[in-house]
């Protein structure tokens, strides 16, 4: 296949990455029972891999899966921890809101994807069922890509 003339990096993750991180994560929905998920896999400069909306999931669902990888990546850490943060900071929350354009959402479900070096490679987000199910789609999908979640929790 040829190659452009000047090939671009790779911020972070691989599309096929990306694509195993989604497909594994609507699996583990689907597993589960949960109702219709959107999943959102932003590669480490905040760019958009790999989008999957199941039939049925509500019309926000993308902005929301979206606004939960980018919250994990705008702080440098899973969502479950912004979330805790959200309940007792809410001027924090509001001026993180106000600073990202209301990019952020401070709620449990997206999680970053770091290598097994603990190198930030991007990070995933879900919406669709409650929170933490929606976590838990992340954490299976990350983890089939061989890949290491970072939710928020101290390891």
């Amino acid at each position: 296949m040829p190659q452009p003339a000047y090939p671009a990096a790779v911020n972070g993750l691989t599309l096929a990455q990306a694509e195993i991180i989604a497909d594994a994560a609507l699996a583990k929905g689907k597993e589960l029972g949960l109702l219709p998920l959107c999943v959102q896999v932003l590669d480490a400069g905040g760019h958009v891999k790999v989008t999957k909306r199941e039939d049925g999931a509500s019309l926000a669902r993308p902005e929301i899966a979206m606004g939960k990888a980018y919250g994990a990546l705008a702080m440098g850490f899973g969502t479950r921890e912004l979330a805790r943060r959200a309940q007792t900071m809410t001027g924090f929350t509001n001026a993180l809101s106000d600073l990202t354009g209301g990019k952020a959402v401070p709620a449990q479900g997206g999680v970053l994807i770091r290598d097994a070096n603990h190198i930030l490679l991007g990070a995933v987000g879900i919406s669709g069922d409650v929170s933490a199910k929606d976590e838990e789609c992340c954490i299976a999908g990350i983890e089939a890509a061989g890949l290491a979640p970072d939710t928020g929790d101290p390891a």
